[in-house]
């Protein structure tokens, strides 16, 4: 049987179009009016070939939290192409770029860089 999911994401704009507030649910992840600082969608769009995206983030995220936001993200798209493609060494490298950029930008402290 199959069954619909629905996302909603409302976002709240001040009167230069700026977010001030995101707030997202999920009913079948029983997540209901959950606020965020940031999102980045990216959708496949099959008729032209390309990859649509959406990237919002409130105007009370700071810079470190958008750093530590675009490393995850980055660790993810990794962990996606290794699931999806099952091609581990690109996806490694990905994660270790990722793991240098975030040394870089102080997200990692390279003496303690398993702590992460």
């Amino acid at each position: 049987m199959m069954s619909n999911n629905i996302i909603k994401i409302k976002v709240n704009t001040d009167e230069n179009h700026v977010p001030t507030d995101i707030v997202w649910s999920a009913e079948g992840g029983k997540i209901k009016n959950r606020k965020a600082k940031a999102m980045a969608l990216a959708m496949w769009d099959e008729k032209d070939g390309i990859t649509m995206n959406m990237d919002l983030w409130t105007k009370d995220m700071s810079v470190d939290e958008m750093k530590r936001f675009v490393c995850d993200n980055m660790m993810t798209l990794a962990n996606t192409l290794e699931t999806a493609t099952s091609d581990k060494g690109h996806a490694e490298a990905m994660r270790g770029f990722t793991r240098e950029l975030a040394k870089r930008i102080g997200i990692i402290d390279s003496k303690n860089e398993g702590e992460e």
